[in-house]
């Protein structure tokens, strides 16, 4: 396993932020952000696509007992509709931002792309979650609580197998999209179906 580096420089309050959700055909995107102390040891860290559900929901708990700060935002899919997933991304990290208790100096974000928040200055790092512990950590409280959220709305819409697809496109997702049609949580610009398969909207 890679060690995760604490910081990328050293002395600033820097808030490590990551989305879950975006290539999802249904439910919302969200996003987290989170301030480390200097001082922690969570050797089991990594980016939340590493780890067995298991884990992640064990680290989930030591990243709210041990973050200086923690926040977790969602942007739904009527606004993912209306101003693109990108957008409704930086947005949803917008919003966790905002939610922290203290302003950070400095914002790490998982990726090539941002849109700046406020004045802080930022980084975007490509494949972050896997580098830097403040991103592993908002990767895994971003991918957690929305899979809590895609749990929950399963129980209403169950054909759609979102218990275990989490909204992302299996052909099981596809087929009940074909067969049933769209909930109101689906994402009416994305491409919910193959090309050999037609729905109207």
């Amino acid at each position: 396993m890679v060690k995760l580096k604490k910081y990328l420089n050293k002395g600033l309050i820097e808030a490590g932020c990551d989305e879950a959700g975006r290539g999802c055909l249904a439910g919302p995107v969200f996003a987290a952000a989170v301030i480390m102390p200097e001082n922690f040891d969570l050797p089991l860290l990594d980016d939340s696509k590493k780890l067995s559900k298991k884990i992640r929901y064990e680290l989930r708990d030591e990243i709210v007992a041990t973050a200086k700060s923690w926040a977790v935002a969602y942007v739904d899919n009527r606004t993912i509709d209306k101003i693109n997933i990108l957008n409704a991304s930086f947005l949803a990290m917008h919003k966790a931002i905002e939610k922290l208790d203290k302003e950070p100096d400095s914002l790490l974000i998982d990726g090539n792309r941002f849109k700046p928040y406020k004045s802080i200055p930022y980084s975007c790092l490509i494949k972050g979650d896997g580098k830097y512990s403040a991103i592993a950590a908002a990767s895994i409280l971003a991918k957690t609580y929305r899979d809590d959220f895609m749990k929950k709305i399963h129980e209403k819409f169950p054909c759609y197998d979102w218990i275990n697809n989490k909204g992302y496109p299996t052909a099981r997702h596809r087929q009940a999209i074909f067969k049933m049609g769209i909930t109101p949580y689906h994402r009416k610009t994305f491409r919910l179906l193959n090309n050999e398969m037609r729905i109207d909207l």
